[in-house]
């Protein structure tokens, strides 16, 4: 029953609910049709409100097809942007005032889609550049002007119409009960109808001034002739600039369009905020403040970036040292492994020298030893392994305690024998070590079967010796140690060690002759001769005779110059290009590393260059023959020094540019000029480590200038030429003198003799007339000594000689006589020396790009591994130029500071001038920091690259390098001017546009620093941001090449996205000047993924063509 009771109750309710739901339905359909006139009922003015507010809130959907199209470039998401400007749902007291005050015909007054589109339409066609006036319409016009027209004022399409708000073409006529405007909305001046303020604004009624007769806040005057007319609401939402008072103040927020709240403490408000934001902690917000200040937050910004450097740093420096101690024990241990490896060699080489001079006891003693038969004879002590005497090859033996074997065992000293069996076959093996012969063990002690290497014989010189002097050891001095370290270890470790050997380079040249393209001046003629392994040769002569370039073909480094002749590699003819990897240049100049050690740059050099396969102790080794050989153990830790910081001194410096090419074990070293610039003394230092590499077989060849007598007599060949590149003398030293007293030139006493014979050449010195010979002769008289051919134009200086019957005239030589061209015209002239430059540079390019085959037989270190060698170099040069690089963060921090306070952030244009500046300031400074990554180490480059080390390697571990101040500089940067110019976008957006732009300059700063020299590059640093940013601001102009050449500047892309970054913070109220704003200026909302990647593009090919630049223009 009582759940019969419930459901009765329950039908008469919903029959209720229903017909009051029916009642609602009924009065919104009348309503539908105009009929509000139960707006002034409580009860009823929700439902009607609400109504209203969804009949214009779905008009976003009518307008995101157009919107797209249309303003695409400034709305990323209709709904969105549109939702965010007209989203009333929290608020929607100001439509219930305006029905009340309309008393319910406020849907008769709203604009419908139509006239939104005129409006907006007219607006964006007008720009900033018009008025507030409309075009003529269906309402306003010439021949009709209601009071709707008026600013603030708005019409009714009367009560018998029906408004269709979505209807998109057609306007509607509105001529009755034209009123004020209501709060919260706003009516143009020429068209007759009411649109909703946006979130952001604040529209109350104007009020009139009566002092001004201007509607206030709105600034429009009442129509004249009217009395009646009153000022009404707000009549325009354009831009800030065109209808700021629109806008809520800064220093309040609006949460409606009818109300506006001062911002309390602790908060601040922009202009056009509907709700006050929180301040950051450690900031300042007083009431009333339109931006906090985050001051505070630079400062930590700076103090945190300071910090992290400074522990970067110091930690560096500790890693270093620590690596320093590492590799200094590691060096030790190379060292006494040396030493041991040294002594086991000496030891061995002595052990050889022994056992071939006293085989016949040997084979005595191995004979007892194998037989176990005492012998009868009581024989002397081995003469070979008795007392040492001084001087001889058996002082180099170890010490041997002796033995009981040692009294009873003595050396015939008859006639020579036969050599035994065991002789024979040593002296075979040693002969032709690869032989299958050996000798049987079956005889003698099990336990020397047992002892013996495996398989049934001994068939290798080293097997033979170590076995042999082993079972000595064992009778004679088992308890013999030196240094832990017995001599059959010795002999064994000397057995195990394989002894590298240098290939051999035999440079010879026949009747080489350089000519300058295009000026037939000769800077070398008919030179021939040749340059041998294991000999020093030096290459003399008077300013002018060519030295350095005939080192120069000789190394294969000559340009723009046509070569004729022959040049021949180890009797081959072959590119001398083709040896490069175990070629040594060393330049006339001390092309040096400054800012690291003397260690570091043989280090360094030995690293990228020898072979790849070599033991890293092996590399040690080298390294410290090198530094001990040229005396600089005491400064191997010191700083090379720079101009502007010292260093070693000039001679220590000279010496660690020839260990540079040392250290890398080449076959040929060309020496230009090492001892200019030195003492005696440190030549004769330099000059005995050189001829100890000659003992190794090395081919040295050098240029000195005037030696002491001292210094001349520790060469072997000389090769003395005139000006002119003509070969006066190529031979030994010691017959130098000979020959020229052959001709009746002697040296004077006391006088040196390379001195005398270069003022001779130099014409200082007159030659007697008794002798017959002047000194334009002298290259005539080699010639006809060593049966050379004589050029024709040289033959005017035979008066006087008589011509050796082998010499001839070549066919192949052209009399420049015979070959004088006609004079020519000026442009004829011209068009030559036209021709001759392009020749040249043709023929640099094509030297820079020139590979030849490999046949050096020596791989070096790939790309990779000597890009982490270099990676290494460079951090060590960036760690030590800490303070230059602390200069440039000072300087970065006052421009951000300045640019900051300076450049406001303008809500008009979104912080663009701020931007541009910005622009402007880094890619300076950025460039200006990046040119000393290149230009101040193009002579190093040239010098490394030519020696073989991988261009790209040093490319990329320069461009990895300079990334740390890619990624930190926009921090530094950012940490005064963001907090100090308090932009709308975030901090990150900032930072990642100029990360990219940091990436762009620093690629375009590498084509300055390589393509031109350090002034030219610094200027055009300067200029280029300066120019190209003018061009990218310009392109809002007509013209049409103006607007591709602004697409081509990095600045217009980075600007772009520093304005859209913060633009798209700016919704609501800010629509129109958002859109405005990047119409005028052709920006795209969506486009900032594009200027990053353009930004990183530009960067990219930057670099590509800096590289190209880097390996094309080279050193002339």
């Amino acid at each position: 029953m009582s759940g019969e009771r419930v459901n009765t109750c329950w039908v008469p309710s919903i029959f209720i609910l229903i017909v009051i739901l029916l009642s609602f339905s009924l009065c919104v359909r009348c309503q539908d049709v105009g009929d509000y006139n139960e707006a002034d009922n409580p009860a009823v003015l929700p439902l009607l409100t609400n109504l209203v507010y969804s009949r214009f809130s779905n008009l976003t959907v009518i307008f995101s097809g157009e919107i797209k199209q249309q303003l695409g470039f400034c709305i990323k998401d209709p709904q969105v942007d549109l939702n965010g400007a007209f989203n009333f749902s929290s608020n929607t007291g100001f439509l219930s005032n305006c029905l009340k005050t309309t008393k319910g015909d406020l849907t008769q007054r709203l604009c419908t889609a139509a006239e939104m589109k005129f409006y907006f339409n007219t607006f964006f066609e007008r720009g900033s550049k018009g008025t507030n006036f409309l075009k003529p319409n269906k309402n306003c016009n010439l021949t009709s002007w209601l009071p709707g027209c008026e600013p603030g004022w708005a019409c009714s399409v009367g009560s018998d119409q029906k408004v269709d708000l979505k209807n998109s073409k057609d306007m509607p006529r509105r001529s009755v009960n034209c009123k004020p405007c209501c709060e919260g909305f706003f009516c143009p001046r020429g068209i007759t109808c009411m649109i909703p303020c946006p979130l952001g604004a604040y529209c109350p009624l104007a009020k009139l001034n009566k002092t001004t007769g201007i509607c206030d806040p709105y600034r429009y005057q009442l129509p004249p002739g009217q009395p009646n007319h009153t000022c009404g609401g707000a009549d325009a939402w354009a831009d800030v600039t065109s209808s700021s008072e629109v806008f809520c103040s800064a220093g309040s927020y609006c949460p409606t369009t009818t109300q506006k709240i001062p911002c309390s403490s602790g908060h601040y408000c922009r202009m056009g905020s509907t709700s006050q934001a929180k301040c950051f902690r450690l900031t300042t917000c007083d009431p009333n403040t339109a931006n906090q200040n985050l001051h505070a937050y630079g400062v930590m910004l700076i103090a945190a970036l300071s910090t992290l450097l400074l522990i970067i740093y110091n930690c560096s420096d500790q890693v270093l040292t620590t690596r320093e101690r590492r590799q200094a024990k590691s060096r030790e241990a190379a060292a006494r492994s040396a030493r041991e490896t040294a002594q086991a060699r000496e030891r061995w080489k002595s052990a050889k020298d022994v056992a071939k001079k006293h085989a016949i006891g040997l084979q005595s003693q191995l004979s007892r030893t194998f037989s176990r038969k005492k012998s009868a004879r009581q024989p002397a002590l081995l003469k070979g392994l008795g007392p040492a005497k001084p001087g001889t090859d058996e002082a180099l033996l170890p010490p041997v305690a002796p033995g009981p074997s040692q009294q009873t065992f003595t050396t015939s000293k008859g006639k020579n024998k036969e050599p035994s069996s065991l002789t024979k076959m040593m002296h075979a093996l040693e002969e032709n070590p690869e032989s299958n012969e050996g000798f049987n063990l079956e005889i003698g002690d099990k336990n020397i079967k047992k002892n013996a290497p495996k398989g049934k014989q001994i068939h290798t010189q080293s097997q033979i010796f170590k076995y042999a002097y082993g079972q000595i050891e064992k009778e004679k001095a088992l308890h013999e140690q030196n240094k832990n370290l017995t001599f059959s270890g010795v002999i064994s470790m000397a057995t195990e060690i394989e002894i590298r050997t240098r290939p051999v380079i035999e440079v010879s040249f026949k009747d080489l002759t350089l000519t300058l393209k295009g000026k037939n001046k000769h800077l070398l003629r008919c030179v021939t001769g040749k340059i041998m392994p294991g000999r020093v040769s030096a290459v003399m002569g008077p300013s002018g005779a060519g030295k350095t370039t005939f080192l120069s073909a000789l190394a294969g480094k000559v340009a723009g110059c046509t070569m004729t002749g022959s040049v021949l590699v180890n009797g081959k003819d072959e590119s001398i290009r083709s040896y490069k990897k175990i070629i040594g240049f060393v330049p006339q100049d001390d092309i040096v590393h400054g800012n690291l050690t003397v260690e570091e740059n043989l280090r360094f050099s030995a690293r990228c260059r020898l072979s790849a396969d070599m033991a890293k102790p092996d590399k040690v080794l080298v390294i410290e023959r090198v530094i001990e050989s040229l005396g600089l153990q005491a400064v191997r830790d010191s700083l090379v020094g720079t101009v502007e910081k010292r260093g070693i001194s000039g001679g220590q410096r000279k010496r660690v540019n020839v260990g540079l090419e040392m250290v890398m074990e080449p076959s040929l070293l060309i020496l230009d000029e090492p001892t200019s610039g030195l003492d005696s003394s440190s030549s004769q230092l330099l000059l005995r480590a050189l001829r100890r590499e000659a003992l190794e077989g090395v081919n040295i060849c050098m240029v000195v200038h005037q030696p002491s007598y001292a210094l001349f007599k520790m060469f072997d060949d000389l090769i003395l030429l005139a000006k002119g590149g003509l070969t006066v003398y190529h031979g030994p030293v010691k017959k130098v003198e000979e020959y020229f007293a052959g001709l009746g030139i002697h040296v004077p006493d006391r006088v040196n003799p390379p001195d005398h014979f270069i003022d001779i050449l130099e014409g200082i010195v007159k030659l007697n007339t008794s002798s017959g010979v002047s000194y334009n002769q002298l290259p005539i008289r080699w010639m006809l000594h060593n049966g050379y051919p004589i050029p024709p134009d040289m033959q005017k200086n035979l008066d006087g000689i008589e011509m050796s019957s082998t010499s001839a005239i070549p066919t192949n030589v052209i009399d420049p006589a015979a070959t004088g061209a006609q004079a020519q015209s000026f442009a004829g002239d011209l068009w030559q020396d036209v021709k001759c430059i392009v020749e040249v540079k043709k023929d640099h390019i094509q030297h820079n790009f020139l590979k030849s085959k490999d046949l050096s037989n020596r791989v070096t270190p790939g790309v990779f591994r000597q890009y982490r060698y270099f990676l290494g170099r460079v951090g060590k040069q960036r760690l030590r130029e800490a303070r230059i690089q602390a200069v440039d963060y000072l300087i970065l921090l006052l421009a951000g500071a300045c640019l900051g306070t300076l450049a406001k952030v303008s809500d008009e244009t979104f912080g663009a001038l701020g931007y541009t500046y910005t622009v402007i300031a880094v890619s300076l400074l950025c460039k200006i920091a990046a040119l000393r990554s290149f230009s101040l180490d193009k002579l190093h480059y040239w010098r490394e690259s030519s020696a073989g080390i991988s261009s790209l390697a040093y490319f990329l571990s320069k461009d990895t390098i300079d990334h740390f101040n890619t990624l930190i500089k926009p921090l530094v940067y950012l940490s005064m001017f963001y907090f100090f110019n308090n932009p709308r976008s975030s901090f990150i957006d900032n930072y990642i546009v100029l990360v990219c732009l940091c990436y762009c300059v620093t690629g375009i700063a590498y084509i300055f620093a390589i393509f031109l020299q350090p002034g030219p590059a610094q200027l055009w640093s300067v200029l280029l941001p300066v120019v190209l940013t003018l061009i990218a601001t310009q392109q809002n102009s007509d013209g049409v090449v103006v607007q591709t050449l602004a697409k081509l500047c990095y600045t217009k892309w980075a600007l772009e996205a520093f304005v859209i970054a913060n633009a798209e913070r700016y919704s609501g109220v800010w629509l129109i000047t958002r859109c405005g704003s990047l119409m005028t200026n052709g920006y795209d909302l969506n486009d900032w993924a594009l200027c990053l990647i353009i930004l990183i593009i530009t960067g990219i090919i930057s670099r590509v063509v800096a590289f190209f630049c880097l390996i094309s223009f080279k050193k002339k």
